[in-house]
């Protein structure tokens, strides 16, 4: 009977991750139902988007790609921004930071890309790992040194708090208990975040495997997040 049981529980879960690999199955939908203000953040990867489409979808902002490194521009980006800024939705723009790279030359590369928009959401910068980095992780000492100085760049010329995006292992490395100036936009996929520093989040990356209408890009599904709290404040978040 144990085996059995066991059997059928290994079945279950191997179903359940099958679903989430499709985007069948979203483990987090019935949490993310909790909060009312939803949005999408979108790269390259998503190709040509249909703007209101996505809007009619129940899409309330939009975060594009804009730069990564000191020299990186996304290839949709201008297009992305000039089209979104045409329907409703909230808009703002995220930069991948790469460890390779000094921050002063990275905010350079946002800073001369994306211009100063007092509607706009404030400006990201994603704080992920990439290719070894995760089995390989650069000191916290040189992350930290690199990450404030561009923070502290995009801070005086965009005159807003800036928005760390960052994973839960990424956040426990180099961002837990530092940079109280910035907002989180923390990324989990399974269940919803809690910071091991006891700090709120302001949005979280619910799920990377959602699927919606209007977009053609090589990238078949798109990430949806959510925003801490109610539409009121949403609507006065970053002024």
């Amino acid at each position: 009977m144990v085996i059995y049981l066991l059997i059928f529980l290994i079945s279950v879960i191997l179903l359940a991750v099958v679903l989430w690999y499709q985007g069948i199955f979203i483990p987090n939908a019935s949490n993310a139902k909790n909060y009312p203000v939803k949005g999408v953040d979108v790269s390259a990867y998503q190709g040509v988007i249909e703007w209101p489409q996505l809007q009619k979808q129940g899409m309330q902002f939009a975060i594009i790609k804009a730069t990564e490194g000191s020299n990186f521009v996304d290839r949709f980006f201008e297009q992305n921004r000039r089209n979104a800024g045409n329907t409703a939705l909230r808009i703002g723009a995220y930069h991948f930071f790469s460890y390779d790279s000094a921050g002063k030359t990275q905010a350079q590369n946002f800073i001369k890309t994306v211009p100063v928009d007092q509607h706009a959401l404030p400006p990201v910068i994603d704080v992920e790992f990439y290719g070894d980095k995760e089995k390989n992780p650069p000191a916290r000492i040189g992350v930290e040194k690199e990450l404030y100085a561009m923070v502290g760049m995009l801070e005086e010329h965009y005159g807003q708090r800036v928005i760390l995006y960052t994973t839960q292992k990424a956040y426990d490395l180099y961002i837990k208990d530092r940079f109280d100036q910035c907002d989180i936009w923390i990324r989990d996929v399974f269940r919803e975040p809690s910071l091991p520093d006891k700090r709120t989040w302001t949005f979280w990356q619910y799920t990377d495997r959602e699927q919606l209408d209007g977009y053609s890009g090589d990238e078949k599904f798109i990430d949806i997040n959510i925003f801490y709290s109610s539409e009121k404040e949403f609507e006065e978040y970053g002024y």
